[in-house]
């Protein structure tokens, strides 16, 4: 019988550019003589991977360099929340049975979003009373829809710079329009992306949200069990939310972490709770 094992089981690169094998091989002397930081196909060889690794590294190590950025929060939550605004309309124009539960919905979820959207001002607040670059505190935000939408937007609106990763998705997420020109990123290895996220973050703020949201909370909070990063708030916002999600009590007197493990996992309700928090951890002024 013969092996059904993949070669590969993730999507490749010369997958996303849609690149065929006739153009890797560069049976021609066109394609082979070009210079190979010019090659595409080239850069989308297999063998290739560790370097568009470091690229990812590199590029936004480089940029937010330059721009003098050195402190992040990072803010996770939901794509699928929006504004109250943006709720309200929903309202209005629902018809149907099945747009009035998601209007429904979206106006009970928009709170998340208009809370993050605050929060993100707060901070923005915050650094205009800072002289120096290295005491701000920048919003950062994987770049895309929903709670990384209203953080961005509540520092943009505040007058300050933001930043976005973005990734490369099925469905292709785009850019919400309130990341800083030079700071929106995007990403093809979530790997990298959530490096990004932690390299300069000095706490973690979770809203509710998916796999996404989780995925990204439960590296940090690995990487802190490990001491692999040292200990930095992780603020969840919303308590109902996260302890009927996960049992971290369970967790403790089941004997599968410790409650040293717990220790910065702080629950808020509101932008306020969640800026007072970080605010008294750094002795901010």
């Amino acid at each position: 019988m013969k092996s059904k094992l993949p070669t590969n089981n993730s999507q490749t690169i010369t997958d996303f550019l849609d690149i065929k094998k006739s153009q890797i091989s560069e049976e021609s002397s066109i394609d082979s003589y070009k210079f190979a930081f010019d090659d595409e196909a080239f850069l989308a060889r297999r063998e290739t991977i560790g370097i568009r690794f470091e690229l990812e590294l590199l590029k936004p190590e480089i940029l937010l360099n330059e721009h003098g950025i050195e402190h992040t929060i990072t803010v996770f939550g939901s794509t699928r929340f929006v504004s109250y605004e943006r709720a309200l309309d929903l309202e209005a124009k629902a018809v149907t049975p099945v747009e009035m539960e998601e209007a429904k919905k979206a106006l009970l979820h928009s709170r998340y979003y208009e809370s993050a959207r605050e929060f993100g001002g707060l901070v923005a607040q915050y650094n205009a009373t800072q002289k120096q670059g290295n005491n701000k505190l920048y919003i950062c935000t994987g770049g895309g829809p929903g709670i990384m939408e209203a953080a961005n937007r509540g520092a943009f609106e505040a007058g300050d710079q933001t930043i976005g990763f973005n990734i490369s998705l099925p469905r292709e997420q785009h850019p919400n329009p309130y990341i800083s020109p030079g700071l929106s990123f995007r990403f093809h290895y979530f790997a990298l992306r959530k490096m990004h996220f932690m390299l300069r973050a000095r706490a973690i703020v979770a809203f509710p949200g998916g796999f996404g949201s989780f995925d990204e909370l439960f590296e940090v909070l690995t990487l802190m069990q490990t001491k692999k990063v040292d200990r930095f708030p992780v603020i969840l916002v919303g308590k109902a939310f996260w302890t009927e999600m996960v049992n971290f009590k369970q967790m403790i007197e089941f004997g599968v972490i410790d409650e040293i493990d717990m220790h910065g996992v702080h629950f808020v309700e509101t932008a306020e709770e969640a800026w007072k928090y970080i605010r008294d951890w750094y002795q901010l002024a």
